[in-house]
């Protein structure tokens, strides 16, 4: 299933993250409305984005996994979309408030690329499939349009095997009333916070860099 709608799916949640859809507001805007509210503290805009997002995140788990196993078939797809465009509009307002451009694509594979994790991030490059970490794909001095499908791809893919994961613990326990939603929740709220607290890490001020 991924490496068929990698392509497609990220770059368009991507796209709606960072261009804004119906009430989401684009990636920048939201940055600036936070930075705004931290009296032009980039860090403390970062700090409060975060915070909304691990709200958001964790509401969109509880509300997609509410349901049992026949509900899988509609629950998993929603699920990743929702937390693919959280997360997406996370790192593209943390990118967004350390000056970096959200039209350029070497900055988009970054950004996808923090979706990945730390972890997964050090696997890619040490096997050779991934030639930097975020911060070097987002100043590196060209751009590859094949680098972009692989990125993808590696990022649909892992988004799917957490999910998936995650579904067959709590279907387990599906008898116990909303223990999908609940568990959901805490699950995609912690990622996100991790997944926030590594593209703050990598994606450094453009300004000072």
């Amino acid at each position: 299933m991924a490496p068929k709608v990698g392509w497609s799916f990220v770059r368009a949640a991507l796209d709606r993250a960072i261009d804004g859809a119906g009430p989401l507001r684009s990636a920048g805007d939201s940055a600036m409305s936070h930075l705004v509210d931290a009296g032009g503290d980039v860090e403390k805009a970062i700090d409060a984005m975060q915070r909304v997002h691990v709200g958001l995140a964790g509401a969109q788990g509880f509300v997609t996994n509410l349901g049992g196993i026949f509900a899988v078939p509609l629950a998993v797809p929603a699920n990743i979309a929702g937390v693919t465009l959280v997360q997406c509009h996370l790192v593209a307002g943390i990118a967004h408030l350390r000056g970096w451009d959200l039209d350029d694509p070497r900055v988009r594979n970054a950004i996808l690329v923090c979706l990945l994790g730390p972890e997964t991030v050090e696997q890619l490059i040490e096997s050779r499939r991934l030639p930097a970490g975020p911060m070097g794909l987002a100043t590196a001095p060209t751009h590859s349009v094949e680098l972009d499908r692989m990125i993808g791809t590696e990022v649909t893919t892992e988004l799917i095997g957490r999910t998936v994961g995650r579904r067959a613990i709590t279907l387990v326990a599906r008898r116990v009333p909303a223990i999908g939603g609940v568990v959901a929740a805490g699950t995609d709220g912690w990622a996100t916070r991790q997944i926030g607290q590594y593209a703050a890490r990598e994606l450094r001020d453009r300004r000072l860099a």
